[in-house]
């Protein structure tokens, strides 16, 4: 996700808008047989229509898997629409929705699956259900289709870390907030900016701050987050909360766009890393199509991001990973005809060789599927899988929060960042967000 200037970002949407509502008249024509004039073969056709929420990082690659699909299924069409950065899926599903033109495929956020759950299809006599890494329910139905397995922590160019350590570096030496602080020295003596913090709301609010959702004792996010919306928790006086932050002053501490941190973009941040000018920055496996444009050779691994100096504390030593992006078959703006023809691009994802490669391959995906036996390249998908097969992983605790929360709570953590709140403050605002939340 990406800022974009808010009026440029409704003009998107409008367009968005427009042309969706063109595909969702042709699809209705379509689907029940085309105009008397159309040709038989276009008659035939099902044009549906896909909401990609993870935007330019993998669009070219989802239009082109769409081409390819349609070469295997001629009478099936697919568009590929996109959310605009700094607009959330939940907003340009309902606007979509709101225009009757629904996709017959959205992609979401897996924590806004339920907001949308009177309108899902039901998938779960679908062949790839069986095939699930874990299951995937809501009231007992399983309504979404989970198209990737993602993990975040602090990011590293291996080649910089390496040189800063003398050797080979091993992340597991990180697993407390005084050991990352030490590593920042050390690079810092070589000369390199230790780190990069990259000001998105959606990282800052989704991501960092999540960790302390996630990094409770019990590891239970669902009781916690149940506790702050009762009040019964109280996120100032909480250990994991107060150790995240420590270390997230430290980070500020190393910062190298400590002077302007707000204006640190995903791109200038990844782009410090890849090309060695930073050592690391905060982010997710999403980010490697982004290194690669300024490092195509490059090797990235993952830090996890300490809560505290006790090194046997398990979320020191572990990455949040969670099926992240999950897509719905909407059953109320899209014929049979269609919902059938996007069940079947989902199945082509899953058993079919060009969709195993497009999800694996092209897009860095950790499959979310047992029968997927092609392995990540990438490195950072690579480094995740490890930390997830070794069992060093906490909850991908944005998956469990509303909507909104990384706008507010990320513009809270953003004020944070720029020296503009100090931490009391920012635990007000998080436990204000939750007394009210949805």
């Amino acid at each position: 996700m990406k800022k974009f200037n808010r009026a440029l970002v409704l003009m998107m949407t409008l367009a968005l808008v427009i042309v969706a509502a063109a595909c969702g008249n042709s699809n209705n024509e379509n689907a029940s047989g085309g105009s008397a004039s159309a040709s038989s073969a276009n008659a035939k056709e099902v044009k549906i229509t896909f909401l990609n929420s993870k935007g330019a990082d993998i669009q070219a690659k989802l239009e082109a898997a769409a081409a390819t699909f349609k070469k295997a299924n001629p009478n099936i069409a697919i568009s590929i629409i996109s959310t605009g950065d700094g607009q959330s899926p939940v907003e340009m599903a309902s606007t979509l929705y709101a225009s009757g033109t629904a996709p017959a495929l959205i992609m979401l956020d897996a924590g806004d699956i339920s907001k949308f759950q009177d309108k899902a299809a039901d998938l779960s006599n679908e062949k790839w259900v069986a095939d699930m890494a874990q299951p995937n329910q809501i009231a007992g139905k399983t309504l979404a289709f989970p198209f990737s397995i993602e993990g975040y922590g602090l990011i590293y160019n291996k080649a910089v870390v390496d040189k800063a350590v003398g050797g080979t570096f091993d992340p597991a030496a990180i697993n407390t907030t005084s050991s990352l602080e030490e590593l920042f020295n050390k690079i810092q003596a070589t000369g390199v900016n230790p780190l990069l913090i990259g000001s998105m709301d959606w990282s800052l609010g989704n991501h960092f701050l999540a960790l302390a959702y996630a990094a409770q004792p019990d590891g239970d996010v669902v009781n916690y987050l149940n506790g702050l919306k009762a009040g019964t928790e109280k996120i100032a006086d909480n250990t994991a909360f107060q150790g995240l932050m420590n270390t997230f002053d430290v980070m500020k501490k190393y910062n190298a766009g400590k002077k302007d941190p707000l204006a640190v973009t995903y791109e200038k941040s990844a782009a410090a890393v890849a090309k060695g000018e930073a050592a690391m920055t905060f982010n997710g496996n999403w980010m490697y199509l982004e290194l690669q444009k300024s490092n195509p050779t490059g090797e990235f691994g993952f830090i996890p991001v300490p809560v505290g100096n006790q090194a046997g504390d398990k979320a020191n030593s572990a990455i949040a990973i969670g099926a992240t992006k999950q897509v719905i078959v909407d059953k109320t703006q899209n014929s049979e005809a269609q919902q059938a023809a996007a069940k079947k691009f989902l199945e082509w994802i899953v058993y079919d060789a060009e969709g195993q490669d497009f999800l694996v391959n092209q897009v860095g995906v950790i499959p979310a599927f047992k029968n997927i036996t092609l392995q990540p390249k990438d490195s950072l998908a690579v480094s995740i899988k490890a930390y997830n097969d070794a069992g060093k992983s906490i909850a991908f605790a944005g998956n469990y929060v509303p909507g909104d929360h990384w706008k507010v709570l990320g513009a809270s953590m953003q004020k944070y960042l720029a020296g503009k709140s100090d931490v009391a403050e920012l635990a007000s605002d998080i436990q204000n967000y939750w007394k009210t939340a949805k």
